[in-house]
């Protein structure tokens, strides 16, 4: 079986720093591939993905210089991906919005990826697409999406790339674009309110960039409240491995929160918002605490410090694997491809209850 994966053309595969869609292609490239399937990724040159790889730009782009460059960019880097791959993948797996423009060409089987939070007009170009397997990334998001043919697969990383801490500074940490429904400012209130430090790692994009000034800078002195930039894999591994607790106070409906994950992969707690997948991806009292508001949230981070770091990280790792994710691909490709029957819904419904 041949999978042709294809990204947007702006950030490697796997990220350098920022790219939650990006790391999630390699790690499911690279899993494909250790099953003996045969991948191509489509992403840019910079790329380092442990698979056959094929671009036609060069570098990374990113941040991107506008909407309109943006999208005609990605239209170009798609149309030229499908040309490439059309007559000998037996699944096309769109990561792009803009790439489901090409899904009404015959002769191809075509998988999409809702990376997106639900925006109506996107949800209303879907529907244009009903041959098109989509997969959302949470159930929540699935709920927002009235798709003829859609499931949920989890995302899933490889927890050999992260360490477990058994042993935590004394500091709390963030991880995430540094933007208002992230909720870096309710990072810093709770954290101010516990007496406990907070480490902020993220990237500041232009847009965002007066709000980090006005909302987030002030309370920088680098001791207390400190900004450290973004973070590659290894600095991922030392702040959240050694911070009592990842702070993820959303303000906004999360698709999926892969960071939540990654700090769990760590032996480190999640205290989060609600909000989106959060109540999917954190059990409450097991890989940390969904809390209601900032009160809630103060009086959580004193009991996340007695939560196992050994049982957080097997916690994580039973859900949300990258084997787990690969899993549940395979079944889809192969239901695609007529080597097994498509799943029932009554199944997917024991499943989901199970």
């Amino acid at each position: 079986m041949r999978i042709a994966l294809i990204a947007s053309p702006f950030i490697s595969v796997p990220p350098k720093k920022y790219g939650g869609t990006e790391l999630f292609i390699a790690q499911l490239a690279e899993g494909l591939s250790r099953h003996g399937v045969d991948v191509v990724v489509y992403a840019n040159g910079e790329s380092k993905v442990r698979t056959e790889l094929r671009w036609l730009y060069a570098q990374d782009d990113w941040p991107i210089q506008g909407e309109l460059y943006a999208n005609l960019k990605d239209l170009n880097h798609t149309s030229w991906s499908v040309n490439d791959c059309r007559n000998d993948a037996d699944v096309i797996h769109l990561n792009n919005a803009p790439g489901l423009a090409f899904a009404r060409m015959r002769n191809a089987r075509w998988v999409y990826t809702v990376h997106h939070p639900h925006v109506e007009a996107l949800s209303t170009f879907y529907e244009s697409f009903p041959q098109v397997e989509f997969v959302s990334i949470s159930n929540f998001q699935k709920k927002n999406e009235s798709l003829k043919r859609n499931r949920t697969i989890h995302h899933g990383i490889d927890f050999n790339l992260y360490r477990l801490q058994t042993k935590k500074a004394g500091y709390l940490s963030f991880l995430g674009r540094i933007a208002p429904v992230k909720g870096i400012h309710n990072a810093i209130e709770i954290a101010k309110r516990t007496g406990i430090p907070l480490k902020i790692a993220g990237e500041v994009q232009p847009v965002f960039r007066e709000y980090f000034d006005s909302q987030v800078r002030p309370h920088l002195d680098g001791k207390f409240i400190e900004y450290i930039g973004e973070a590659d894999l290894a600095l991922k591994n030392e702040l959240l491995g050694n911070s009592i607790a990842m702070l993820f106070p959303i303000e906004w409906d999360e698709p999926f929160g892969l960071v939540m994950v990654e700090a769990m992969a760590t032996g480190t707690p999640v205290i989060a918002y609600p909000g989106g997948s959060v109540e999917e991806i954190v059990q409450d009292g097991v890989s940390g605490f969904v809390c209601s508001n900032a009160d809630d949230a103060v009086a959580r981070v004193q009991q996340a410090r007695a939560l196992e770091p050994a049982a957080i990280r097997a916690y994580a790792q039973q859900h949300f694997s990258v084997e787990r994710m690969v899993q549940d691909y395979l079944v889809l490709y192969r239901e695609m491809a007529g080597e097994v029957p498509p799943v029932k819904a009554s199944d997917v419904k024991k499943q989901a209850a199970a």
